[in-house]
């Protein structure tokens, strides 16, 4: 989906999966700042948006999801996961209910994948399950903002703030009452910051949800019954993943952060000695300086010195060892 917002002065669009909203409107570093003071939105047009109805809704999705959903309250916003039969992730929701209908929205490109699935284990449930992502726009205002919601909107707030389930066609007049835009790298910054993981960028074909600390947000331990819970049960009781989430100060005088992907080794060994890890996204944030999200292996000692590619690191743990 390609936003109309993409009009706005000094808009330019981003790439790769975030391609079809602005990655900044001129200023990222003001951009970050107005989100950090409450004020302002994202546009997050090109997310994908998923519509569950049916009086079975919430104990089907209990059936399949991570998430303790069979009773979620009308407006309580939750977030959850779908892992494949050995425990990787494959799809996350960000899910509220507003009575009649579960809403979700999920990384661009990826709601036909997840109707697919849900479509299959439909069975007897009494359930639909729509794509409503030409319907629907994304808008995220972030905490503290007192910008206001139009009637009728569906919202998901937490803590970091709100997500708006927009009508798209109201998107463009929105953004004219709802303050200044910031870009998806105002937005990444933020959550780098706040060491959240997001999928495609923090996982890969083996991610586990222990190594993103997925656990308690997106995984409750206390249900069963859901695809790749025996992996779940398993680490939680008997073992340790094999790789941990770190957010990573980056050395501030290199000129290019280190892209994803990017290998870390140990700054003894230098990289030419064994991989360690690597990075999972790289941000500039308007405080910290260079700050990056990494996977590393769990036995790297929390005081290890690390080098990203030739970038100089220090870690701060996201999931402990």
């Amino acid at each position: 989906m390609k936003s109309t917002l993409l009009t706005l002065p000094g808009a330019v669009p981003a790439e790769g999966v975030d391609e079809g909203v602005a990655a900044h409107y001129g200023d990222l570093f003001r951009e970050q700042r107005a989100l950090a003071d409450g004020t302002g939105f994202v546009d997050l047009s090109h997310r994908g948006v998923v519509a569950v109805t049916g009086d079975d809704r919430l104990t089907w999705l209990h059936l399949l999801l991570t998430q303790h959903v069979s009773e979620l309250p009308t407006g309580e916003a939750t977030e959850a996961l779908i892992l494949s039969a050995h425990g990787h992730i494959e799809h996350a929701l960000y899910l509220v209910d507003d009575g009649t209908t579960t809403w979700a929205h999920v990384e661009p490109g990826t709601q036909e994948a997840l109707i697919a699935y849900l479509e299959s284990m439909k069975f007897f449930y009494q359930v639909e399950v729509t794509d409503r992502t030409d319907d629907f726009a994304i808008v995220h205002l972030p905490a503290g903002s007192i910008a206001e919601v139009p009637e009728g909107v569906v919202v998901r707030e937490t803590a970091y703030g709100r997500d708006l389930f927009l009508p798209r066609a109201d998107l463009e007049s929105y953004a004219e009452k709802a303050g200044p835009a910031a870009g998806i790298l105002a937005h990444e910054a933020l959550r780098v910051e706040q060491h959240r993981p997001r999928l495609g960028f923090e996982t890969d074909h083996r991610t586990i949800p222990h190594e993103l600390g997925w656990i308690g947000t997106a995984v409750h331990l206390q249900k069963g019954c859901y695809r790749g819970q025996e992996t779940v049960a398993r680490v939680q009781n008997l073992g340790k993943p094999p790789r941990r989430l770190v957010f990573l100060h980056l050395d501030g005088s290199e000129v290019h952060l280190p892209t994803p992907g990017t290998e870390i080794h140990l700054a003894d060994e230098g990289p030419d000695g064994r991989k360690i890890g690597f990075i999972t996204t790289s941000v500039r944030h308007h405080e910290l300086g260079p700050v990056a999200l990494a996977l590393v292996k769990r036995n790297v000692a929390l005081d290890a010195r690390l080098v990203a590619g030739d970038t100089a690191a220090a870690q701060e743990a996201v999931v402990e060892p």
